[in-house]
């Protein structure tokens, strides 16, 4: 699937063909796109609250587009990636399920015949609806500058990856969505350090020290973990034996204003997984929990075990 590519007709995505010193001047769709990247949520923390933006299973995406094909392909592959996805033919349409639910974020077609996707963006700009994403054939300089102006989150040209499609989404989502709180870190009935960076954790006979940022394993050997891996190990103990979606794992260990994809996080899951590997019985102390993310398995404790 994700060498499938969306595709309309067999028009191709033209280059600018304007010296790029004038281009730089009149072409705003990187100011544009910096100007809204600037403004995306940020991680804000309090003693009892740590607020990320999440995406869950109940994540509406609605997908307009004439094409019969396009609609099933997208709506297919999103809903593979725990997304659920209504499809609408025509604006007409759109307005119909925009009546009938609420949604987070529209992929919306630009060519369409009778009513264009621009003139349905700048009815959704004016009453206020769910940001959006441009998906059209057209793919000139004019048309993604139109389209944001207008204001669109963000524009792909036709054809494209769907696994770029969802990478986009989960931007768009992260950047735009309200925080949702998530619960504190579990607390034992051990003496509490006065900062989670001063812990000492201890698991499974590992032991973490989040202020030297050192592992040491069961037989007391120090494991070399990258700053990604650290980080990722440290939000999995301080939040043991509860999921955490591949979106909150990106907010807690790459930051909420991050850019990547789940396929970043599976990747340092892997290759933690790996490295925590011990002995003969190689336990898996991270839990994959199928559609909704990962959870760290062993109890985490700030007392040695006896």
């Amino acid at each position: 699937m994700s060498r499938q590519r969306i595709r309309m007709g067999s028009r191709k995505k033209k280059a600018c063909s304007l010296p790029a010193p004038l281009c730089s001047r009149i072409s705003p769709c990187c100011a544009i796109l910096q100007r809204r990247a600037g403004r995306r949520q940020r991680t804000a923390y309090d003693s009892a609250t740590r607020l990320t933006v999440t995406v869950n299973l109940s994540t509406r995406i609605l997908i307009v587009d004439d094409d019969a094909g396009i609609r099933s392909l997208v709506s297919s592959f999103l809903e593979k990636h725990g997304f659920q996805v209504n499809a609408a033919s025509h604006p007409s349409e759109m307005r119909e399920r925009l009546a009938q639910a609420s949604y987070a974020l529209i992929v919306l077609d630009v060519m369409m015949p009778g009513e264009d996707g621009l003139s349905a963006l700048r009815e959704l700009q004016r009453i206020g609806g769910p940001p959006v994403i441009m998906l059209s054939a057209v793919g000139t300089d004019v048309d993604r500058i139109v389209g944001l102006e207008i204001g669109a989150e963000d524009y792909l040209a036709k054809p494209c990856n769907p696994r770029e499609l969802l990478a986009r989404i989960r931007i768009v989502l992260r950047r735009t969505a309200a925080p949702v709180a998530v619960p504190p870190p579990v607390r034992d009935a051990g003496p509490a350090p006065d900062s989670e960076a001063d812990a000492v954790l201890y698991f499974a006979g590992w032991r973490i020290d989040l202020a030297a940022r050192l592992l040491h394993d069961p037989d007391d050997q120090p494991v070399t973990l990258s700053d990604g891996e650290f980080r990722l190990l440290r939000a999995l103990v301080l939040h043991p034996r509860r999921v955490l979606t591949r979106d909150q794992l990106v907010g807690y260990a790459l930051g909420s204003d991050s850019d990547s994809d789940d396929r970043a996080i599976d990747v340092q899951i892997s290759r933690l997984r790996r490295k925590l590997a011990f002995g003969d019985t190689r336990a898996d102390l991270i839990r994959t929990v199928r559609n909704e993310g990962y959870m760290f398995v062993p109890a985490v404790s700030r007392t040695r075990p006896a």
